[in-house]
């Protein structure tokens, strides 16, 4: 697809729908389905609640949502770097190779740098070649020795002290 210029700006209350209609494409895409349990009261609270940490930005052609980001603010400890994480960049698969992925990418560093973020930081799935090919020609480093760690549903509880 030849590039074009397609409208970004931040999502508002109002877009809720149609993020989470990007994140089950982006789910399906994954073969994530399964793991999709967001609603749009729980991302409108961490996107706009009073305790909102989750930040955002919306693609669109005309008025079709094509393509999102979802981002917040983390740290590096060993280097002692605020972080901007990128915690989904997704682009509907007809605007693929347009050049939104690098504007998107591109405006959440931009983001970043403003409240004093020096990297970005984010995780790709092993088998998603096009988009680690995509990182690394945008300057991405890739480390393979990293794993993703997560303690959920009654894990997290337990280690909460929640439950027995």
């Amino acid at each position: 697809m030849s590039k074009f210029s397609p409208e970004i700006r931040d999502p508002t209350r109002g877009d809720l729908r149609a993020i989470i209609e990007l994140m089950r494409e982006f789910a399906e895409y994954e073969s994530l389905v399964d793991y999709l349990e967001v609603t749009e009261e729980r991302l409108s609270e961490v996107m706009f609640g009073t305790d909102s940490f989750v930040k955002g930005l919306l693609a669109f052609n005309g008025e079709t949502p094509i393509a999102y980001a979802l981002f917040y603010h983390s740290f590096s400890s060993f280097r002692g770097q605020k972080s901007v994480y990128l915690e989904d960049i997704f682009i509907t698969k007809e605007y693929r190779r347009s050049g939104i992925g690098r504007q998107l990418l591109r405006e959440v560093a931009k983001a970043g740098k403003e409240t004093g973020a020096e990297r970005m930081d984010f995780q790709v799935l092993k088998w998603n070649t096009p988009a680690i090919d995509f990182y690394k020609k945008h300057g991405a480093s890739i480390d393979s020795e990293e794993r993703h760690v997560k303690f959920t549903d009654n894990a997290f509880q337990k280690l909460a002290g929640n439950t027995d």
